[in-house]
């Protein structure tokens, strides 16, 4: 499968958007990776992939206009991948609503795993190569406080707040 990327700017910084050709996305690209500059693991543009600004115009709409405050959840189509323990705990970010939190630990429940699994969803929510759209911004930690984001407290901080502030 051919990959394709493009950058975006956004109020975080540059944007590096990832995805494949699919006849079935909005747009036609399936969206693989969302990453930022400096991120904890985050995608970086290899030399067999191709720039294709156009092949993301869909998916830097949904995204503009969440900046924007004028989306609050995204219609794209995502490329697999993740192990089925990954994919149970991102689905379970995906189902966070727009301006709420949720805790390690009620992930945790969420996906029917014991509490002693809360690490493992961490590290799982840490793996999310889907920054913004697949919100793991929204997760934080039992006591309230903003842990662990891979694109950088400050950013998870700016995220949590364009999300509270009124429309």
């Amino acid at each position: 499968m051919t990959t394709v990327y493009t950058t975006m700017d956004s109020p975080l910084g540059p944007l590096l958007l990832v995805g494949e050709p699919s006849p079935t996305a909005p747009g036609g690209t399936a969206l693989a990776a969302v990453s930022l500059p400096g991120q904890k693991n985050g995608a970086e543009v290899r030399p067999d992939w191709r720039a294709a600004p156009d092949a993301f115009g869909e998916i830097e709409a949904q995204l503009g206009s969440y900046f924007a405050g004028r989306r609050s959840a995204f219609d794209l189509e995502f490329v697999p991948g993740g192990t089925d323990f990954r994919r149970r705990v991102w689905k379970a970010l995906e189902d966070i609503p727009y301006g709420t939190t949720l805790s390690y630990g009620e992930i945790t429940a969420r996906i029917g795993a014991s509490p002693a699994a809360v690490r493992a969803v961490g590290t799982a929510i840490g793996a999310n190569p889907l920054l913004i759209v697949r919100p793991c911004h929204r997760v934080i930690g039992a006591n309230g406080a903003l842990t662990g984001y891979a694109g950088g407290l400050e950013r998870k901080r700016q995220l949590l707040d364009l999300e509270s502030a009124p429309s």
